[in-house]
């Protein structure tokens, strides 16, 4: 087991926040809502998780518990001891995952458009199945009309295809061994309500209403578990808010660092 150096970028100044993408994705999901908040005196650290962007992949077997890891080793490096931590779907898992092994890190969470809950078994399945396709045919084109279509709100895909193209760049770009990586270890997480449940930090939840992977309900489960949790709900957005609605994800945020 080692660590993966994470490329990142790093803006402003004050509070420490950091923003976990999305899969398939990188960095620049945040791109927006970082801007927006680094000029309103907050530190904001984007890193490219493991095998996205400008980071490598590594050679651990695939297991989110190594994703965390690879961002507590990001705080270390910047002599961090704590930061708001948020993440946006795949990056809400490692988000949970770090709350889960580390809470001693997070002096508040965020969890946009992700869930708590484990995969069942027949999500598991389509995973693997999907992690079997890109490594037998060394590509992604087979997902990534899926991709558009499931990640993206109907809004955006209506009037916002800037959005639309985005997605399609990010699932072009992204190596098959990166998703068959990620698709395993997503299929294998634990839940985290208990992680929830024992939580001693503000948390901030925030769902589109056109989330389709993750929807209202599952971000309303997170509120319930979640003893200091305040629900943010993005109107016309799908499950990529940060990107689809960067505005109205900003308020919420902005809303929710200054009441904590």
């Amino acid at each position: 087991m080692a660590q993966v150096e994470l490329a990142f970028d790093d803006r402003g100044a004050g509070d420490p926040i950091v923003l976990l993408h999305a899969f398939p994705t990188d960095r620049t999901l945040w791109a927006d809502v970082a801007a927006e908040l680094a000029s309103s005196e907050c530190r904001i650290i984007t890193p490219d998780l493991r095998g996205f962007g400008g980071s490598p992949l590594g050679t651990d077997a695939p297991d989110l518990d190594r994703v965390a890891d690879d961002v507590i080793a990001l705080l270390d490096r910047l002599q961090l001891p704590q930061a708001v931590i948020g993440g946006l779907s795949l990056g809400g898992y490692v988000t949970l995952n770090v709350l889960r092994r580390y809470p001693e890190r997070i002096s508040a969470l965020m969890l946009v458009d992700t869930k708590a809950a484990a995969d069942d078994a027949a999500a598991q399945t389509r995973r693997e199945q999907m992690a079997q396709t890109v490594e037998r045919t060394k590509s992604t084109t087979d997902y990534i009309d899926g991709w558009t279509t499931t990640l993206i709100g109907n809004t955006s895909r209506l009037w916002r295809p800037a959005v639309t193209e985005r997605v399609r760049e990010w699932g072009r770009t992204t190596s098959p061994a990166t998703v068959a990586w990620y698709q395993r270890a997503m299929a294998a997480r634990p839940a985290s309500f208990d992680a929830l449940e024992t939580c001693a930090v503000p948390a901030l939840v925030v769902v589109g209403t056109q989330d389709e992977i993750t929807p209202l309900a599952d971000a309303e489960a997170m509120r319930v578990a979640t003893p200091a949790a305040v629900l943010a709900v993005i109107a016309a957005s799908g499950h990529l808010s940060a990107l689809e609605a960067p505005e109205a994800v900003t308020a919420a945020v902005r809303d929710f660092l200054a009441t904590r």
